[in-house]
């Protein structure tokens, strides 16, 4: 086997490695100096631009920050436009047209006062009698489209030869495929 020659005394280095280290140090401070100043050069730039568009109306103003009764009002907003949506997506038609198949020889609609949000539906009516008032509900409680019908109140009109009867029912609205 061949000895190992090691030598363990450092070298002396020359004068230009050390001038070209020296150099290339003072370039890279220089154009990181540089680098600074064209940023401070852009920033100012951007903010003269923003402050130019503002002005001409091309950029719009920045928002005010909103206290709580701006958000408080924006929240009922959202809710009020919430509860439309909700109306909006109950099939009206299913409704509608499963109280006109109802048989009515004996019983009129006054008024139909749904509340999508409760998923219910208030039917004020007015009937010949007790009896037509009671056949008229059991046949709604018997509908595929209303459950739990429920008889809020009746009166009976003495003023009228006739004695009709006025009454006011809720009922549940089943939809399918709506929100409740």
């Amino acid at each position: 086997m061949r000895r190992l020659d090691l030598e363990f005394q450092p070298r002396r280095s020359r004068p230009l490695a050390w001038s070209l280290l020296a150099l290339a140090g003072v370039a890279v401070a220089a154009l990181v100096l540089l680098q600074q100043q064209l940023q401070d050069q852009q920033l100012g730039l951007e903010a003269r631009v923003h402050s130019l568009e503002l002005q001409l109306g091309r950029r719009p103003a920045p928002a005010a920050p909103q206290n709580s009764a701006v958000s408080r009002e924006q929240a009922e907003r959202l809710a009020q436009m919430r509860s439309v949506s909700q109306q909006l997506q109950r099939p009206w038609q299913a409704l509608f047209a499963m109280l006109e198949a109802q048989p009515q020889e004996d019983v009129a609609l006054l008024s139909l006062t749904p509340d999508a949000r409760k998923g219910q539906v208030r039917i004020s009516a007015e009937a010949r009698n007790l009896e037509a008032m009671l056949q008229y509900h059991q046949r709604l409680e018997r509908s595929a489209e209303l459950s739990d019908v429920s008889l809020v109140n009746h009166e009976v009109v003495a003023g009228q030869p006739e004695h009709p009867v006025r009454f006011n029912l809720t009922a549940t609205w089943e939809t399918g495929h709506a929100r409740p």
